[in-house]
């Protein structure tokens, strides 16, 4: 009997459907603690214990810092103490989570002070509340990829650091003005 093109149909359905349930609702919910632990020891700035929950090849994505490459949990734990430089009051709030499968997505609201360089940006004195939404891919009970996002615009209004001086204003304060 040849199959029909219902019958492969069904047969993928049927395996996509298996897969699925490979992912059980206990795994969900560990998936989700693991990263609630996360948020945690980064908050406790437990960086030690931080280690035991990231991959060691952990890949961070991000199109607000393109620039910035993160293909290791030495290289994240690194970006985590430069963060800590320019805003040691930082906490991370978990807002509300949704998982499936390996992933976990989070709403997070980032708060606090900076007082050190931010990048280029120098200290500002000002407080910061950023909400930022990650993605995170779970492999082998460790955190193995992140995605995250926020709004950079939003954060220098907030910081002071934009709108930036204008071009006039610029070239006065240099003594070049007419």
């Amino acid at each position: 009997m040849q199959p029909t093109l219902g019958r492969i149909a069904l047969l993928g359905l049927a395996l996509l459907l298996g897969a699925a349930a490979a992912v059980s609702a206990d795994d969900i919910e560990a998936n989700k603690e693991l990263v609630r632990r996360m948020t945690d020891l980064i908050n406790r700035r437990d960086f030690v214990a931080l280690e035991a929950v990231l991959a060691p090849d952990l890949r961070r994505h991000s199109g607000a810092t393109p620039h910035l490459t993160i293909e290791s949990r030495e290289q994240f734990i690194e970006f985590l103490h430069q963060d800590v430089a320019a805003v040691p009051d930082s906490h991370q709030e978990i807002d509300f989570m949704l998982a499936e499968g390996d992933l976990v997505a989070a709403r997070v609201i980032y708060s606090g002070t900076q007082t050190g360089p931010w990048g280029p940006f120098p200290p500002s004195g000002a407080h910061l509340e950023l909400p930022f939404i990650g993605i995170l891919r779970i492999q082998d009970g460790r955190i193995a990829e992140i995605w995250v996002e926020w709004n950079n615009l939003w954060a220098l209004e907030q910081l002071g650091h934009f709108p930036p001086p204008s071009a006039e204003e610029g070239t006065e304060a240099a003594g070049t003005g007419s």
